[in-house]
């Protein structure tokens, strides 16, 4: 029976092993939680130990993509936490107003859901055709996903409802079509998106934006990592621009804390500030 110091080794050794044969990071990503999901993947693998799950990773490229996922956090949904979008709407909104063209960078999209919330958001606002939405994740199958903008149709009442209580103007059915038990998202709102591949832990800013939505990620991180992320949100961040993180996240005790000012705490929306 392996020791848990065993088992640490052994989680090591296998991160390690993605991060060179894989080129993917995960070195920096918080070690319970790794070990809950890497649970979960020895049982869709069919394996006793992570040696084991290594070994077959090592020796079965095809082992990779669907073990991304167990790595990256796909559970999200439309809209999630209304009250964060409807702080964005009433507080937010009104200053972005104020640029003549917006660029809003949504790290960590998973599948989708909440690039198209803003996407939503915005359009309401009347914003969205001036705006430029960056949804980046390290997990290509999400992107893909998220780039079809194709949901189960049973998710789609909560959306609804999630929708409704954020404030939105209109009924969520006007932005998608229904059909063989799917909602399919407008192409409309897809051509304001540019989905690509960016992660946390090794990659570098890309733009110049407005708005940071990285909701629920920073959770998965261990501190050094949390501060690399938070890092590249001031880098790109515009002077006074803004940051919003998940509801059990915080900046209190990031190295990055005094380049951000609160501008809705409560929803844990951040300000840049302007000397940062």
């Amino acid at each position: 029976m392996p020791t848990t110091r065993d088992q640490d080794i052994e989680l090591r050794l296998l991160i390690d092993a993605i991060f060179h044969k894989y080129h993917y990071d995960f070195r920096g990503y918080a070690t319970a939680s790794l070990k809950r999901r890497m649970g979960s993947a020895m049982t869709r693998f069919g394996c006793s130990t992570l040696s084991q799950l290594q070994d077959k990773l090592l020796h079965d490229p095809s082992i990779f993509p669907p073990l991304l996922d167990y790595l990256t956090v796909q559970v999200s949904e439309m809209f999630r936490d209304p009250s964060y979008y409807k702080a964005l709407r009433d507080e937010v909104v009104p200053l972005l107003r104020t640029y003549p063209s917006l660029k809003v960078w949504v790290a960590g999209c998973s599948a989708g859901e909440e690039a198209y919330s803003i996407a939503i958001l915005l359009r309401e606002e009347g914003l969205l055709e001036r705006t430029l939405i960056y949804a980046t994740d390290i997990n290509t199958d999400a992107l893909k996903r998220a780039e079809a903008g194709v949901y189960p149709l049973e998710q789609i009442a909560l959306y609804t409802q999630n929708h409704q209580k954020s404030g939105g103007h209109s009924s969520l059915s006007d932005h998608y079509t229904a059909a063989y038990g799917r909602a399919v998202f407008d192409k409309s709102l897809r051509k304001q998106m540019v989905f690509s591949d960016h992660s946390l832990a090794t990659d570098s800013v890309f733009a110049e934006v407005h708005l940071v939505s990285c909701r629920n990620v920073l959770i998965y991180f261990d501190r050094q990592l949390q501060d690399r992320a938070l890092g590249l949100f001031s880098e790109a961040l515009c002077r006074k621009g803004f940051l919003g993180i998940g509801s059990k996240e915080s900046l209190r005790f990031s190295v990055h804390r005094e380049a951000f000012e609160d501008f809705v705490p409560q929803e844990r929306i951040f300000q840049r500030r302007s000397e940062a």
